[in-house]
């Protein structure tokens, strides 16, 4: 692992990413977020977040373009580095997708949707997302609500599930993957409780600090949402399953506040570095007005 992690740090300093040269005392954010009820070994995990991410990709597939694609992984990769779970084999994508959202699933699957990135204007506040979505997987949220919402024992069908998740098609092992991926689609048009939600703003901001970037990048990601006309069909489902922008940009700033996040605030925000790596994103389609949420049409944090 730490030959992996100075190989990529390597590849992030060439491309002129941010770093930080000691630790953050960041105990004040960190204090009321809940672990993971249940211990599960990382096969399993990854055999559900494989099948969970197979029915996200189902919906919504990556865009057609490999410079963007890269980017966003070797920033998405920094920041999953400074986290409790930097050897999980962490992969990002961006969906194409107008909608305004990002979100997760369980081994180390993060997505962000191409109506958010553009949304953006920083790489800081890439980071700041990528951080809240990191944080759910490695606090397992997804991977626990998918155990409850299932009601079954998905740990103990892993090796099924993943084998389903593969192409293999015994009853058994297909059972299992559509009791998982039925439990994903539920799950993301319902979202997560609220207090995952707030969990994974806080969190994120501090991973984002610890890669080197102004954590405030995260809050002016919501600052931008609370500007959007809620009737837009591109938040419907966003606004459906978290807390409002306003609820989250209130929580996070206490916490920040409380953390004392402002010392790191002349932190690197990467803008014009951000506008360069996306500028040939084709540009969005005129936005259109909400219609009724249709489960994981676009799936939720």
């Amino acid at each position: 692992m730490k030959r992996r992690a100075a190989l990529l740090l390597a590849g992030l300093l060439a491309l002129g990413l941010p770093t930080v040269a000691g630790s953050i005392d960041v105990s004040n954010l960190f204090s009321s977020i809940k672990q993971a009820f249940t211990p599960a070994t990382l096969e399993e995990e990854e055999a559900i977040g494989n099948a969970a991410a197979a029915t996200l990709l189902g919906a919504t597939k990556p865009i057609k373009d490999k410079a963007v694609q890269d980017y966003v992984n070797k920033v998405g990769l920094w920041v999953a580095l400074q986290s409790d779970r930097p050897d999980l084999p962490w992969r990002f994508a961006v969906v194409d997708s107008d909608d305004i959202d990002a979100f997760a699933a369980p081994g180390g699957y993060v997505f962000i949707t191409r109506g958010l990135l553009q949304h953006m204007h920083s790489e800081a506040e890439l980071a700041g997302v990528l951080g809240h979505e990191i944080t759910h997987v490695v606090l397992k949220h997804h991977l626990n609500a998918l155990r409850r919402a299932a009601k079954l024992d998905i740990a103990g069908q892993a090796a099924q599930v993943g084998l389903a998740s593969k192409g293999y098609n015994s009853t058994l092992d297909q059972q299992a993957f559509e009791k998982v991926s039925n439990a994903t689609r539920n799950l993301y048009s319902t979202g997560l409780d609220k207090g995952d939600e707030l969990d994974a703003d806080r969190a994120g901001v501090v991973l984002a600090a610890r890669a080197g970037y102004d954590p405030y990048g995260l809050l002016a990601v919501l600052q931008t949402l609370e500007g959007v006309d809620p009737k837009s069909g591109r938040v419907q489902l966003l606004l459906a399953t978290h807390p409002s922008p306003e609820d989250r940009i209130a929580a996070l700033s206490a916490a920040m506040a409380a953390g004392h996040m402002d010392k790191y605030g002349s932190q690197e925000e990467g803008t014009q570095r951000f506008v360069d790596a996306i500028k040939s994103l084709p540009p969005m389609k005129a936005d259109a007005p909400a219609t009724q949420a249709a489960p994981v049409a676009a799936s939720k944090h």
